[in-house]
């Protein structure tokens, strides 16, 4: 019974030790993960990383993904909610109103993006590699960016009346659910 309870130990302690080591590496905690960081019903939000051996050049490619993590998340989520409303409206013109909708998300993205807020950022500095590490975390309000992309949509020249009633529409539906969200808070 002793040599039995010494082989399971034995066995337990040599899986742990290869578990520790792991053939992926040692696991390493990086700035800006967890929930505080993670899009939610308010917010979007996006963290990058960018190294170089110049400090500028670092920081511009954190800010580059962080923004673009952004960007796909607010371009996604709008293509879903145009779907789901024109689906459920059975509009005739409906693959018309959702490429002009996509097309003012991709604008919008493109120009300033609404209500965009920094709330992290982290330099690092490794002498052996002489390079930076820069790591950048952003977050939107979904309504702010909703509500601005109201506004461009009523001055975009390339929408018709017609479609900028739908999509603002879509955009109203899509205010009301996030309102009803967040007096669940």
């Amino acid at each position: 019974m002793k040599l039995r309870t010494s082989a399971v130990y034995a066995v337990l302690l040599i899986v742990a030790a290869a578990c520790s080591s792991g053939t992926l590496g040692k696991r390493v905690k990086e700035p800006f993960q967890g929930n505080a960081y993670e899009s939610n019903n308010r917010f979007w939000r996006g963290t990058g990383k960018g190294t170089s051996s110049q400090d500028n050049i670092a920081r511009s490619k954190a800010d580059l993904d962080a923004k673009a993590q952004l960007a796909g998340q607010v371009n996604t989520t709008m293509k879903q909610v145009a779907d789901q409303y024109l689906s459920e409206t059975g509009n005739e013109r409906a693959a018309d109103v959702a490429e002009k909708f996509q097309s003012l998300v991709r604008q919008v993205m493109n120009t300033n993006i609404a209500d965009l807020r920094k709330i992290g950022e982290k330099k690092y500095f490794n002498k052996k590699s002489t390079e930076y590490t820069v790591f950048m975390a952003y977050e939107i309000k979904k309504n702010a960016m909703l509500r601005f992309m109201k506004r461009q949509a009523k001055v975009d020249q390339t929408i018709d009346e017609r479609q900028r009633k739908v999509i603002e529409e879509i955009i109203d539906e899509e205010l009301k659910r996030l309102e009803a969200q967040e007096g669940d808070y």
